[in-house]
């Protein structure tokens, strides 16, 4: 196969979620010399921004999210160390977890993988939580943005509790609070003073890149 032919059934395979396939000719492109900045860039994302385009519209459901997030998850964890060599550089960084008395994460995963297709640092704090937990990741870690969510409405006060705890630690202005889940609205994020809200993983995707070039242009006016 030709760089093109891989490039093109990459992109055709990563969409339909034949996670083998993509495996397979993701190695087969590196072995024929394609760089993993190629694959990642030309074949991999552009395929989850069409699936992402899908869903918004109505043709593709979480399901085929899902397949074609885990197809392309396991191509990264093959590219992942060749991009840090390249020095591929990251768009941001997102510290993720899931609200303290909620063990919710099909979502959060969801997010967490389209997130890094589109070039996100991603560091998974995985569920239930607590406020002392996300403020040590941000201490640690220092990301651009950190995000929050909650399945339950029982849980939902635990973004409050966060931002109180953000606030308290002097961080809340130092990062960018995301929240989400099903029972999340944008008139709930309002009201928690979050930053930002995502009614699904490419909305979120969309609403992070341009909740940092806004801080980022904000900065360096």
């Amino acid at each position: 196969m030709t760089p093109e032919d891989i490039i093109k059934a990459l992109y055709e395979e990563t969409m339909v979620g034949n996670a083998p396939a993509v495996l397979s000719l993701t190695q087969e492109g590196l072995s024929a010399g394609m760089s993993p900045d190629s694959i990642l860039y030309d074949a991999l994302i552009p395929s989850l921004e069409e699936v992402g385009a899908r869903f918004e519209r109505g043709d593709f459901f979480v399901p085929e999210m899902l397949i074609a997030g885990r197809a392309m998850s396991g191509a990264l964890d093959v590219l992942r160390p060749l991009l840090a060599l390249t020095g591929a550089e990251s768009i941001g960084k997102f510290v993720m977890g899931t609200v303290k008395g909620d063990v919710h994460d099909i979502g959060k995963n969801l997010v967490n993988i389209m997130l890094e297709g589109a070039g996100f640092e991603v560091i998974d704090l995985g569920v239930q939580v607590s406020p002392e937990k996300f403020i040590a990741a941000i201490e640690e870690h220092q990301p651009d943005i950190v995000g929050m969510s909650a399945f339950l409405t029982t849980t939902m006060p635990m973004f409050k509790a966060n931002m109180n705890a953000l606030e308290k630690a002097g961080l809340r202005d130092k990062v960018i609070v995301m929240v989400g889940g099903a029972p999340v609205t944008q008139e709930y994020a309002d009201a928690v003073g979050a930053d930002g809200y995502a009614a699904d993983a490419s909305t979120a995707v969309r609403r992070a890149k341009d909740l940092i070039a806004k801080r980022r242009a904000l900065a360096n006016a």
